[in-house]
């Protein structure tokens, strides 16, 4: 299975959004609809590679200072039937 890796950054969220998602049940996030800027994407062809590359980029600085964050993201080969 083939891995996507990804480095983002984080969007932060206000209070009073995180307080309405959290009274309504909701999301404030929803990476589905708005996913979060793309900063450096990489592949690797198994997950040890993956996840040796996640680390790799987890050493940059602002992933360590918390404004952006490593996805390890799989990518499905299977062609459709």
């Amino acid at each position: 299975m083939r891995f996507l890796i990804v480095r983002t950054d984080i969007r932060a969220a206000a209070d009073v959004d995180i307080a309405v998602a959290w009274a309504g049940g909701g999301r404030v996030r929803d990476e589905t609809v708005s996913p979060e800027p793309r900063r450096q994407v990489v592949h690797a062809e198994d997950r040890e590679a993956a996840l040796l590359l996640a680390r790799a980029l987890s050493t940059v600085g602002a992933v360590r200072r918390g404004r952006q964050r490593v996805k390890v993201l799989p990518i499905d080969d299977a062609a459709p039937r």
